[in-house]
Order: structure tokens, then C-alpha cells, then sequence
């Protein structure tokens, strides 16, 4: 499938009826994975490319993640989409470059964050959010590359519904063609959200007391479900178990529920 296939078929899931779940492989192992068990598109994780790196999220530079993120896409003929933070850099062209940067790097889609990683002001003020995704929006428009555009109040602590719309509409107007509030936690908060824009919502599930399914979220309006560091906290989870098992208690229980590497082997590709 070529890069113009795949953007097609990336835009396609967003305009067919229903939703789809987009998970988050964090290398090409879990990425081949997931194409394996018949997932039609793929979203990186920053946390979990951290994680995998020995560091804590944000702490990777742009050059890292688009060297990552075209592993990922060369793994599978799945569209991939990217996790680009705020785009590594306050200013909007740079925003803009960094979408040239991915979509050169075999991706089809990815997001840019109003977070700007400082505790003293962790939200962009409104104006230049707004400067940032416009310009990342008229980068995407000339790479056929599905701009999702992130608010981030709710996961700095800003739990302001209002301002959350405010924002996400301008977005739209900006160009973004899909809108994400990581960190709703209601089926009315949701609601707000889809019933004030026209674009596709993506909404981030596997959250503490988020119990609902993807048809449950389809029939609220969401499009697209991602799952985040989600898999990758739970790989991590498992290991750190299997691995304190074996310290703590000299035993190895946690082997007779894995799977045997002829079994994972014949997931991949030849």
C-alpha cells in the first residue's frame, strides 16, 4: 500500500458510520502486533517510546521521535498516525515543520498538543493555540495528512468544559481535521464535546472509571477511541510483576500464562 493509499484509507475510517479503535504500539514488534489481530490503523505513544527508551515522557526530541515514528510505519501497511506533542517548539512554523518532517517519515496522520510543558503556564494562551494549528493545518492540507488537533486542559488539571469547546471549535475553524480532549471522564462532558463541533472526535478510553465500549462510545458520536500509553503501561505492568515475582518470591508462576515465541513468531511477517 502506498503512503496515498493509506491516507485515504485513514481519512475513510473517519467518515464511515460508526467507530474504530486505533491502539498505540511503542515499536515494531507491538506494531506488527496489532496488524496481526486485524486493527485497520495505528497511533503512536510518546509515553510508551519513552518508556521503552528507559525515560519519562517528554523527554525525547524531535529528531528521535521522527526517526521512530517511520520504524513504526515501515513495520506494517497500516496507516499510522503520530504522537508529535506540541510539535517540539513554541513557535507555529516550526509546529509546521515538524508535520512536514512527519508526514516525510511515512506517517498519514498525527497530533499537536496545546501543552506547553511549563508548570507555570501549562496551556497555550488561546491566540497563539489557535496560530499553531492553523499553521500545522495548512502544512497537513498540502501532504494529504490528517491533522488531529489535541486540547490538553483536562490533563494539566484544567478541567473547564467551557473553555475545552472554546478551544476545540477554534481548532476546527483553524483546519484540524479531527479533535481530541484527552481526559473526559463523562458521558456528558463527551456529549458537550461531540454536539458542539463537526469534526470527528477521537476520545481516550482505559481511563480509571471509564467502563464504557466502543459501541457505547460510538452511539455517544465518537469516531475514533485510542487507548494511549494504555498497552504500553500494561506490558510494563506485567514484566515489573513477572520480574518482582522472581525477586521477591524466587518463583516463576507468571511463565505458565505467556505465550511461547514460535507462537509470537508466527504473528510477523516473513
Amino acid at each position: 500500500m502506498t503512503q496515498t493509499e493509506k491516507a485515504l484509507s485513514f481519512r475513510a475510517l473517519h467518515q464511515r458510520a460508526g467507530a474504530f479503535i486505533i491502539p498505540n504500539p511503542w515499536d515494531a514488534g507491538t506494531a506488527r502486533l496489532l496488524a496481526h489481530l486485524g486493527f485497520e490503523a495505528l497511533a503512536t505513544t510518546s509515553a510508551g517510546f519513552a518508556a521503552s527508551l528507559g525515560r519519562r515522557d517528554y523527554n525525547v526530541n524531535r529528531d528521535e521521535v521522527i526517526a521512530h515514528i517511520a520504524t513504526i510505519s515501515a513495520a506494517t501497511l497500516l496507516p499510522v498516525s503520530a504522537d508529535l506533542e506540541n510539535g517540539f517548539g513554541d513557535d507555529p512554523e516550526f509546529v509546521a515543520e515538524t508535520i512536514r518532517l512527519a508526514a516525510a517519515s511515512g506517517v498519514v496522520g498525527g497530533s499537536i498538543e496545546d501543552s506547553t510543558r511549563n508548570a507555570g503556564q501549562p496551556i497555550y494562551d488561546f491566540e497563539h493555540a489557535v496560530d499553531r494549528v492553523r499553521a500545522a493545518s495548512e502544512a497537513a492540507r498540502a501532504l494529504s495528512f490528517t491533522l488531529t488537533a489535541r486540547c490538553e486542559n483536562y490533563l494539566v488539571g484544567r478541567t473547564d468544559i467551557k473553555d475545552t469547546i472554546k478551544r476545540l471549535q477554534a481548532y476546527q475553524d483553524a483546519g484540524a481535521d479531527v479533535l481530541y480532549a484527552p481526559g473526559l471522564a463523562t458521558k456528558e462532558e463527551i456529549g458537550a464535546v461531540v454536539s458542539s463541533v463537526d469534526r470527528p472526535i477521537n476520545v481516550l478510553a482505559g481511563l480509571p472509571g471509564m467502563e464504557w465500549n466502543r459501541e457505547e462510545l460510538a452511539a455517544m458520536g465518537v469516531k475514533r477511541i485510542s487507548i494511549g500509553s494504555g498497552l504500553a503501561r500494561a506490558a510494563f505492568s506485567a514484566f515489573f510483576r513477572a520480574a518482582s515475582e522472581m525477586h521477591e518470591q524466587g518463583t516463576f508462576t507468571f511463565a505458565q500464562n505467556t505465550l511461547m515465541l514460535s507462537e509470537i513468531g508466527k504473528m510477523f511477517p516473513e
